[in-house]
């Protein structure tokens, strides 16, 4: 077993041993989100590139690819269904075709979609189908998603080249990027906003800890 797939297996072990608190655990916010969903255009701003991937709780995600050096935000959504505006709620019914999805904005004169690439696959386990340690349905597979046919190609270049790295296969979904819905507004910086949940300090935060201890790109 390599060091990366030693650090991947961490990972979920430490996500299980805290299965109790998942990702849908709304326990600790109330609010009816159901008119607060956006629907994103995905023309980048000036001088600027946008990029989506889905790896499990957006929480995470958005935490980890934020750290990154070029990346200057990340927006927590949905992608990937076929439902238009769909809310938590109903991504959470594992029937609308969505993933929960981090939309990128970054600098590509600093960081590429290569790169990106690269901290999609080390910051998750992208062997285990619908599932990224305590959260468990269709709505946390793994997508590296694109938007033009260079991507496509830098996309299924990188699968190949990650897939050394682990025994088991890869099922990471290669898909165009269609369609991003911007999340309610209390899951945008839910870290930053929720320090002391249960699920952030025992599941985002390890997660966050281990990518950086082996990111070779500069961090914040």
């Amino acid at each position: 077993m390599t060091n990366f797939e030693m650090m991947m297996k961490t990972i979920v072990l430490l996500a299980v041993a805290f299965a109790a608190f998942s990702c849908n655990d709304r326990s600790a916010n109330n609010q009816d989100p159901k008119d607060e969903i956006k629907k994103v255009n995905l023309v980048a701003p000036k001088n600027k590139a946008i990029a989506a991937f889905a790896e499990g709780c957006f929480w995470c995600s958005e935490h980890i690819f934020e750290s990154v050096v070029g990346i200057d935000s990340a927006v927590s959504g949905y992608a990937g269904g076929t439902l238009a505006f769909p809310t938590y709620e109903m991504v959470n019914t594992e029937t609308t075709g969505h993933a929960e999805t981090v939309l990128v904005y970054y600098d590509s004169s600093i960081i590429s979609y290569a790169d990106l690439a690269h901290i999609f696959f080390t910051s998750h386990d992208p062997t285990t189908v619908d599932q990224q340690g305590p959260d468990v349905g269709s709505s946390y597979r793994s997508i590296l998603f694109y938007l033009t046919p260079r991507e496509k190609e830098i996309a299924e270049s990188s699968l190949k080249e990650f897939q050394s790295s682990f025994s088991n296969q890869i099922v990471t979904e290669i898909k165009e990027l269609k369609e991003f819905y911007r999340a309610e507004e209390y899951h945008q910086q839910y870290i930053e906003g929720n320090p002391g949940s249960p699920y952030v300090r025992n599941v985002s935060i390890p997660r966050f800890e281990l990518f950086k201890r082996t990111c070779p790109l500069k961090l914040k």
